[in-house]
């Protein structure tokens, strides 16, 4: 790790390594070389400052975006699920209709393959993975760094389509306090805390609370079911920042108690003369504790070498019903990283590590919504360490190439490479070129990541032998930065293709009655165009525009077809305004999703299909008006403001306790417009 990387290891990419002055430079790396490349020889800073919402790397090797926290604001983005809204490349839809677990998807594959990190340390897996877009307090954030495409080979073998990394507020910076109060009409409230405290020149802490309650039963379209869960959560995050010549070091714990409430609010009207039936519901339980600890030891300036240890680990417990369908788990994971980085002369760089990963789950489930069948008890354990090298050759900003090669053993699936490379050309500031191939692989625990599926009447099957899935993944973008009219029109190309050599499919399409986890046999991969133009048109207003098109098919019971619920195009404007003094900002953002495939229907008494084969294109939009003040803002605004909503979300609703009512084919909005206000605190010591 060189010293600009370690300062970003432990910071995030913010913090630079001692005290002197503070000033405004652009950042655009994650855990690439050049992060802090502004940042001068003669001069050692104690923070920096990002500018403008959201930037795309121009020098690093990896095809990332970084979302900072100006970006953020120009939403509610009550959470980590709801930062994504402005951003053309993810999408995030509610994966059913009854538990409001929420799944992302990047280049048109679910979120499964996507890494999640916190500061470059994986996290979220197995039983998070369902709800873990709503554990991240949007206020917590301080920016989101996405990349497309196979990663680096230092944060594991995991990465398939790419890299989610979330950075929190720091310790060391300024110190501050933040707060906000948020409502909107579908009685929500939210109250969020941060603060931050330097007790010496070397040790600094902070303080970030989360609250959350949503306790009204909403049912818009009376099929009875709540339109969206019932949620109360709390949170806590207490970090320590501890820094010397050589030493510097963070370690932190994290807490979360959330709870789950939906299912029926009353027998709708089909079902007259049945008062007397239970109601269908839905009770999710989620504790969750984290703790991590980043250590690193500098030995050469010159050659920048250091080591780093990170440590990490996670209790995750979910006590979850549905109707009498149960499925209640006990995680544990432990990971552990140590890495050595050094510079030897202006052109090469090395990084070498070790890790160690553990999983430790312990299902209680019952898959038949009958209450005579018993509870099964079932573990998983999987201990998998591994060793990596990684070699950077430099030419100046015009030429990068890195190559990584690492190499894992799984108690489970044995011994696998993981090959992976990455190459930049930048001949000049206008133009650049990124290309990378790699592989990636991943464990799956069928039940603790999908286990939303069990709000069906649908039978639950789960092949024996499921193979550690393993897919390669390669792309293309090119960047243009075009002076015009005095401005820069930014342009963004990229095409991405996935291929898995084995998968876990998820076959809703063979039996319509049935959900079937099986292993690939056949064919599957993704394809995926996108094109992206952004331009300041005057001063305080930029517009961005971006279109994607996207072909996913997958072997289905011996037939290569389009992958269900999946939209084949997004096209996306978003408009941001900051006129005069910057004391008032508009933002308006228009997404466009284009219509796919419906898994096959079933056949009802009167001979027609359950629900249709297909989607249709849908729009949605959103907009935000926001008052600064000096040291607080006023904002208000609505989501889904065209009102847009899946009709009938729940299939056979009237009947939730027999075999054709599901809830889980949902590929569109299933609530309509929502408003808010909300006003945010800032303070900060000058």
């Amino acid at each position: 790790m060189r010293k600009n990387d370690l300062c970003k290891f432990l910071a995030g990419k913010v913090f630079v390594c001692a005290t002197a002055m503070l000033t405004t430079i652009p950042v655009y790396g994650n855990n690439e070389a050049d992060s802090l490349s502004a940042e001068r020889r003669d001069v050692k800073l104690n923070s920096v400052l990002v500018q403008g919402g959201k930037a795309r790397r121009m020098q690093g090797v990896v095809n990332a975006e970084v979302i900072s926290s100006t970006e953020l604001f120009r939403a509610a983005c009550c959470n980590l699920g709801e930062s994504f809204t402005t951003n053309p490349s993810v999408d995030v839809n509610y994966a059913d209709a009854a538990t409001g677990a929420r799944q992302i998807k990047l280049l048109g594959l679910s979120g499964l393959y996507v890494q999640m990190l916190t500061e470059n340390i994986p996290n979220y897996r197995g039983a998070a993975i369902p709800y873990a877009l709503s554990y991240v307090p949007g206020t917590w954030m301080q920016s989101i760094q996405v990349s497309k495409g196979c990663s680096s080979v230092k944060n594991g073998y995991e990465s398939i389509t790419g890299q989610i990394n979330i950075e929190f507020k720091k310790p060391q910076a300024t110190q501050y306090v933040e707060a906000n109060a948020y409502v909107n009409t579908k009685g929500r409230y939210e109250g969020n805390f941060q603060g931050n405290l330097h007790l010496s020149k070397k040790w600094s802490t902070v303080l970030l609370l989360h609250y959350e309650d949503m306790n009204s039963a909403h049912d818009g379209n009376g099929d009875g079911f709540m339109d969206m869960p019932k949620v109360r959560q709390y949170s806590a995050m207490n970090r320590w920042m501890y820094k010397s010549t050589h030493l510097m070091s963070q370690f932190g714990i994290k807490g979360l108690k959330e709870r789950r409430r939906g299912g029926q609010s009353s027998h709708n009207h089909d079902m007259a003369g049945m008062a007397d039936m239970a109601l269908y519901q839905i009770a999710i339980d989620n504790e969750r504790y984290e703790a991590f600890a980043k250590n690193a030891y500098l030995f050469n300036d010159s050659h920048n070498s250091n080591i780093a240890l990170i440590l990490s680990g996670s209790l995750h417990k979910q006590d979850a019903t549905y109707g009498n369908k149960a499925f209640d788990v006990d995680e544990k994971n432990f990971y552990a990283s140590l890495m050595y980085e050094a510079d030897y002369g202006k052109h090469h760089s090395l990084s070498a590590g070790v890790s160690l990963n553990h999983d430790y789950l312990k299902n209680y489930y019952r898959l038949e919504n009958s209450l005579l069948y018993p509870v099964i008890t079932e573990r998983e354990r999987e201990t998998t360490p591994g060793a990596y090298v990684q070699y950077t050759y430099k030419l100046g900003e015009k030429f990068t190439l890195m190559g990584g090669l690492r190499i894992d053993h799984s108690s489970i699936h044995g011994t696998f490479w993981t090959p992976r490379a990455h190459l930049k050309w930048a001949p000049n500031k206008i133009f650049s070129l990124r290309a990378s191939v790699g592989k990636g692989y991943r464990t799956d625990h069928v039940l603790a990541e999908n286990n939303f599926l069990l709000a069906s009447g649908r039978r639950v099957e789960i092949a024996d032998n499921i193979e550690q899935e393993e897919a390669w993944n390669s792309g293309i973008s090119t960047q243009f930065s075009i002076p015009l009219f005095e401005k820069t029109l930014s342009i963004n190309a990229e095409y991405y293709y996935t291929n898995f050599v084995h998968q876990l499919v998820v076959d809703m399409d063979s039996d319509p009655h049935a959900v079937r986890f099986t292993n690939l046999a056949g064919d599957s991969y993704s394809h995926t165009w996108q094109v992206e133009m952004t331009y300041p048109f005057f001063r305080g207003f930029t517009a961005t525009a971006a279109y994607r098109r996207t072909n996913v098919k997958c072997s289905y019971g011996g037939v290569l077809m389009e992958k269900p619920l999946t939209s084949r195009y997004k096209g996306l404007l978003t408009m941001s305004y900051k006129p005069g003094l910057e004391k008032w900002q508009f933002d308006v953002t228009l997404q466009l999703n284009g219509g796919g495939r419906m898994p096959t229907p079933y056949t009802t008494a009167d001979g027609t299909p359950s629900w249709g084969t297909s989607f249709k294109a849908y729009e949605q939009l959103s907009a935000q008006v926001t008052r600064y003040f000096r040291h607080f803002s006023i904002y208000a605004g609505g989501e889904n403001i065209t009102n847009f909503k899946q009709k009938n979300p729940i299939v056979n609703a009237s009947e939730p306790w027999g075999s054709n009512f599901d809830s889980t084919l949902v590929w569109g909005p299933i609530h309509g417009a929502v408003y808010y206000i909300g006003v945010r605190f800032n303070w900060n010591k000058i």
